[in-house]
């Protein structure tokens, strides 16, 4: 690259065909320019300029973004769009080659151009000039004519053989907000709202998530619920390695409106397409801006197959109000900054002002369900099911699978309604998170729930949740390692939310580190929607140690801050986790007491569960068939319930009514789903295993010490999933008493030893430990 001595030099580099102007900042082939962006043409720089050498990402981040924090994905996507100039294809990278967990280098031999090069090429421009300024008049017309057809014939078989590629399937887009400059605060963010429903009916074009608009934001020191201007849209779009920033217009022309949409490269800020759209009147502003809406897609390179197909007009995919749409828009920018209680009464508003509204429906018993409210949040979900045809496509995945998630509990039609979801929207993230969280877990499918985590990770890198399942699932397998990894991943993006401290809580446990669980209790206090949870983690962390005495306490205080929170469902689970605790462990008032409590506080699905199993344990009842009766009439189809409540619940009964045999047969339909982590663990944090411990009793009961032993060990094996639940200490427990049933003696008092040392500190007085103690001296 170095040019012999004596030559001037010039900033004019050779590659293959390319010629690179460095002054000039433009790429040449075959004397014809390649448009690229400022810092597509300053990554090539410097590959030009380290000819053959590899230059590492980091480098070349730093070198083009120097005072900026932006995502590796950008890197890659100035790659993509440097290759695509070059005319490489996915398969051959003839010129750009990736040197795997280091960065890039130039295939190419580069050579500097010296300057006396240039005047060479100078002159021969010139003389061409010449030529052609000499030759005859009527030569330049007959020439002209025939370009002129050229031209025309090219043009018409490009368009009709090409249409333009503004942005690719692999590009996502900011949506602005709308310039209003009607004087009318009704479009103010409803025509954003409008506009996002629209363009999310699209498999090809993929809007910015809320969550990482707002993590942006927060990076950027702006309020989360920030007015996206232009401005700040386009740093928004730079910082999450977006194509594009989207902002729209309405504008007043005499009693018309005017709306407009404009797509500007964020690296850049050229226009890549716009389209407009005129309303006769106010009433006429939705239809024209899906009518903008269609035109836009078409216009940025979707196929016209996928923009007729997925294409439901505003007025029938959400509510021809404007009203109604502007209310339903508040409950969303509410939602971002003051959390669902203070959303909860705009989405309500918005389905006042119309009854037909399915997607406010939808948001209203999610709202509800956050607040505790089981039963409204029920109806709302519900009714959203019943006017699903009143939405778009993409919108109807959502609202069934919630349904089925919410109201019918139904699993399986749950996983089948996600999985098309996201085959027909490839680029959609809530698919993937709902299978990851929501449904695998519940199968017992933790494998899978890895894999749809990550993909909702990839997908959406700022949705916290995700990280919060992806490490739940790796800790059901045992992964501790790759559970903290992803937290880790979640912390440096500065991402925080309540579940990735419980998750770090339950790791501390795992690891028996109780200097860590103080640590994360620590940071846990006073924090709104942390502190009640992190408390309840601490009683059951004390109970598992035998500390009940304490465990009260810190059960006491979570459900005392959960009611002050208007948190009545999640007080009432944290109730139910207390007299499950106090019935395993043989304090039977307690548990009555407990459950008495849980009761008042809800009838919802996990709370009557969790109070009949604790009751079951403590009291010989005919009211515990009520119950059980009871959930299967309520929830006819819900998977939890059919393969894990109530063979469970009604297992235990028959045990209590000296059927063992029967217990055992009852319990075969768990069989299935057995290591799943059933609705009940996700706040409660109860329930996990269940059918298996009580097999194991049942097995004890029978005398079959080797079945008893198998199901016993099941439930050590599995710490990730049982985690602090009360039946974790005692498998060792019953293990024991397995293994005296086969006659050995000596894994028998191992057993023993091990429910007594994690149970050397424990309040004496525990009806379950003196027990033990008594049947540990007969083995001696």
């Amino acid at each position: 690259m170095s040019a012999s001595e004596g030559q001037r030099v010039s900033g004019l580099y050779e590659f293959g065909p390319f010629r690179v102007d460095s002054e000039k900042e433009i790429l040449l082939r075959a004397g014809d320019p390649i448009p690229l962006t400022p810092k597509t043409f300053q990554i090539l720089l410097i590959l030009v300029r380290h000819s053959k050498e590899v230059v590492t990402k980091d480098d070349l981040m730093k070198a083009v973004w120097p005072d900026t924090f932006v995502e590796e994905a950008n890197l890659s996507r100035n790659i993509f769009m440097l290759r695509k100039a070059l005319g490489e294809s996915p398969q051959d990278h003839r010129y750009i080659l990736t040197v795997p967990g280091r960065g890039y280098r130039l295939a190419e031999n580069v050579r500097l151009v010296p300057e006396h090069e240039l005047d060479i090429v100078a002159v021969s421009h010139a003389t061409v000039k010449v030529q052609v300024a000499e030759a005859k008049p009527w030569r330049w017309i007959a020439l002209a004519g025939i370009f002129v057809l050229v031209v025309a014939a090219g043009t018409t078989w490009f368009l009709r053989h090409h249409r333009s590629t503004v942005l690719t399937e692999k590009d996502t887009v900011v949506l602005a907000d709308f310039a209003n400059s009607t004087g009318d605060s009704v479009f103010d963010g409803t025509l954003r709202q409008g506009m996002a429903v629209q363009l999310e009916q699209s498999p090809y074009l993929s809007l910015i998530s809320e969550d990482r608009i707002q993590q942006a934001l927060r990076l950027m020191g702006q309020p989360v619920d920030a007015r996206l201007s232009p401005e700040i849209a386009r740093e928004v779009c730079e910082r999450t390695a977006s194509a594009a920033v989207l902002d729209g217009s309405i504008a007043s022309l005499g009693s018309q409106y005017v709306l407009g949409l404009r797509a500007r490269a964020c690296t850049t800020g050229d226009v890549l397409a716009e389209e407009q759209a005129q309303a006769t009147r106010k009433e006429d502003v939705l239809k024209a801006l899906s009518e903008v809406a269609r035109k836009f897609r078409s216009r940025i390179g979707e196929s016209l197959t996928t923009v007729q197909k997925y294409d439901t007009p505003l007025a029938e995919a959400t509510t021809p109000s404007l009203e109604a749409l502007k209310a339903y828009s508040e409950g969303w920018k509410i939602l971002s900054s003051s959390g669902p209680a203070a959303a909860l009464p705009r989405f309500k508003r918005a389905t006042e002002i119309d009854p037909q509204f399915a997607m406010a429906y939808s948001n209203l018993g999610y709202m509800y369900a956050n607040i505790g409210e089981t039963d409204l949040s029920v109806e709302s979900t519900r009714k959203a099911y019943q006017l699903r045809d009143r939405a778009s496509d993409a919108e109807k995945f959502f609202i069934t699978v919630h349904y089925h998630l919410d109201v019918t509990g139904n699993m399986e039609r749950a996983q089948q309604t996600c999985e098309t979801w996201a085959q027909i929207y490839p680029r959609e993230m809530p698919p993937h998170g709902l299978l990851s969280g929501a449904i695998y877990p519940v199968l017992g499918r933790y494998e899978s729930a890895v894999e749809e985590g990550k993909k909702a990770i990839e997908l959406d890198p700022d949705f916290g949740l995700a990280y919060n399942v992806l490490a739940l699932s790796h800790q059901a397998l045992d992964q501790l390692g790759e559970a903290e990894n992803t937290l880790q991943r979640a912390s440096d993006r500065k991402l925080e939310i309540p579940d990735l401290l419980v998750d770090r809580y339950q790791i501390a446990f795992l690891k028996s580190d109780q200097g860590a669980m103080d640590r994360v209790a620590a940071l846990g206090q006073g924090k709104s929607g942390t502190e009640d949870v992190i408390s309840n983690q601490e009683a059951f962390a004390l109970a598992y140690s035998g500390h009940l005495r304490q465990a009260r306490r810190a059960s006491q205080r979570a459900v005392d801050l959960a009611q002050q929170s208007a948190e009545l469902e999640r007080s009432a689970l944290f109730e139910t986790g207390a007299a499950l605790r106090e019935a395993f462990f043989g304090n039977q008032p307690a548990a009555r007491q407990r459950a008495s409590a849980a009761l008042k506080l809800s009838k919802g699905r996990d709370v009557e569960y969790g109070a009949a199993f604790a009751l079951a344990l403590s009291e010989n009842s005919s009211r515990l068939q009520t119950f059980a009766d009871d959930l299967e009439r309520r929830f006819p189809e819900d998977t939890a319930v059919r393969s894990n409540y109530l063979p469970a619940l009604r297992g235990l009964l028959a045990l209590k009514q000296n059927e063992p045999a029967r217990a055992i047969e009852l319990l075969q339909i768990a069989s299935p789903y057995e290591l799943g982590s059933p609705p009940s663990t996700f706040y409660g944090f109860f329930g996990s295993a269940y059918p298996i411990y009580v097999r194991g009793e049942a097995y004890l009961a029978l005398g079959q010490g080797a079945e008893a032993v198998a199901e016993f060990q099941k439930v050590l094996n599995h710490r990730g999933i049982v985690v602090s639940d009360p039946i974790g200490v005692l498998a060792h427990l019953q293990l024991g008493r397995a293994y005296v049933l086969l006659g050995d003696k000596d894994r028998a008092r191992t057993a023993y030893q091990d429910f007594l040392a994690l149970w050397k500190d424990a309040d004496p007085d525990i009806p379950i430990l003196k027990q033990a103690q008594v049947e540990y001296a007969k083995l001696q």
